[in-house]
């Protein structure tokens, strides 16, 4: 018997060895960037988890406190929960992990940064969108290995821009190769962002 992954999630196979590890905004769902997947990729197979903190009724992948304050002791917890599902989901999907690029989108970036941070071995690739820094890890982790695209919005609200230049440089220091892109826009996906991050992984291949 293998593990049964403990998530509720989508996935979808695809015609390559690449598999997307699809991570929603706060009030997503496991369907919520599916759509988004196949832009970005459309060959590639796609695995999106439900994240399950609820907030008001929304579901996010770890707590806040407030608006940009993390629980980082759940953060912590949540992402080793998050990449044990990602460890059974590999096995139950027979899915090639050095081919898992995370694509994650505000709350679902940030845990896919705090998988970065704490347990780089998870994934070796990432498109960070609307991104902040989820914590700063105790140990620096290696991440020499490890490329990162991150997509920014130049008048979001949420995240300054000195947030998001303080993460591609936690995430330099570590060793990883990170593409930082600003993009006219707030919080929202805009259509550059897409297009942007779809010919990054093109090239990554």
């Amino acid at each position: 018997m293998r593990p049964q992954p403990d998530f509720i999630h989508e996935f979808v196979p695809g015609a390559s060895n690449r598999t997307l590890l699809l991570l929603h905004g706060t009030g997503g769902n496991e369907r919520d960037l599916i759509s988004l997947g196949r832009e970005l990729d459309s060959s590639a197979s796609l695995l999106s988890p439900r994240g399950k903190v609820l907030e008001n009724g929304m579901p996010r992948f770890f707590r806040r406190l407030a608006e940009g304050v993390f629980d980082l002791e759940d953060l912590k917890k949540r992402t080793h929960e998050l990449a044990d599902f990602v460890i059974a989901a590999a096995k139950h999907y027979k899915i090639d992990v050095k081919n898992m690029v995370a694509v994650g989108y505000s709350n679902g970036a940030n845990i896919a940064a705090s998988t970065l941070l704490l347990l780089p071995e998870i994934f070796p690739a990432a498109v960070l969108f609307r991104a902040m820094v989820p914590l700063v890890p105790e140990t620096q982790p290696d991440l020499s290995s490890v490329r990162v695209w991150i997509g920014a919005g130049s008048i979001d609200p949420i995240v300054p821009a000195s947030e998001t230049k303080q993460l591609s440089e936690l995430l330099r220091d570590a060793g990883a190769d990170v593409t930082i892109r600003f993009f006219k826009g707030g919080h929202e996906l805009t259509p550059e962002d897409v297009d942007v991050a779809r010919e990054w992984l093109r090239i990554l291949k």
